[in-house]
């Protein structure tokens, strides 16, 4: 992460989890069936999950991106998101053998390196 600024780090952060956001809105079923598996991704409470969690990124994104100058909340609001991407890497391992492995692994994978780079950019955004 060498080179990248902290705001620039959680800019692309935020703006990547409002584009998610904005794809689980727009397509659910669709960005579902890649975590839950397509079987999964078809039941009706699936997509009345989903939405809420679409809404979720997205206004967590745009927080991070309305506070990103202010030296005191925006690190705090870019922290909060990290630790809501491990508890999306947390809830995943513990639901995992009710899902597909590569959803599984997928997820994991991306959750948790957006809970690690959140936590980084945000002590580099409270700290730089």
């Amino acid at each position: 992460m060498r080179g990248i600024s902290p705001r620039r780090g959680v800019w692309l952060l935020a703006a990547g989890r409002s584009a998610l956001g904005v794809a689980v809105l727009v397509a659910p079923e669709q960005v579902t069936a890649r975590w839950l598996g397509e079987e999964n991704a078809r039941l009706a409470v699936v997509g009345a999950l989903a939405r809420p969690l679409g809404v979720r990124d997205l206004a967590l994104g745009l927080a991070t991106l309305r506070t990103l100058e202010d030296p005191v909340v925006g690190p705090m609001v870019q922290a909060a998101c990290a630790a809501v991407d491990t508890v999306d890497a947390l809830a995943t391992i513990l639901a995992r053998d009710a899902l597909p492995r590569k959803g599984v692994l997928g997820t994991v994978a991306l959750a948790g390196a957006g809970a690690a780079a959140g936590f980084y950019w945000s002590h580099r955004l409270a700290h730089d």
